[in-house]
């Protein structure tokens, strides 16, 4: 999976002048995004905001990388488990 970075502030064209592209650029511009987080984050569909990214792409104003892997498979089950263990045995 890719993530995306903003590299340079693009001058925007009117059919990008919407709030939802300058949210993408605002994300963009502080971390690298995926393009799932993207989507979510815009209200945009993902071919539009593919199309966003290879437009940026163009210009030379994107950074890609690979997402990095998870080191450890992250489980909330056992904290969860013992918090309702907990709640049933403290004395009310």
């Amino acid at each position: 999976m890719k993530e995306y970075r903003l590299a340079a502030w693009p001058n925007l064209g009117p059919q990008h002048r919407r709030t939802a592209y300058r949210r993408l650029l605002s994300d963009m511009s502080q971390r690298h995004v995926s393009l799932a987080e993207l989507c979510e984050r815009s209200g945009l569909a993902r071919r539009e905001v593919r199309s966003f990214l290879a437009t940026l792409a163009e210009r030379g104003s994107l950074i890609t990388r690979d997402a990095p892997r998870a080191g450890w498979p992250l489980s909330l089950r056992p904290l969860r488990n013992w918090l309702r263990r907990s709640q049933l045995l403290s004395p009310r």
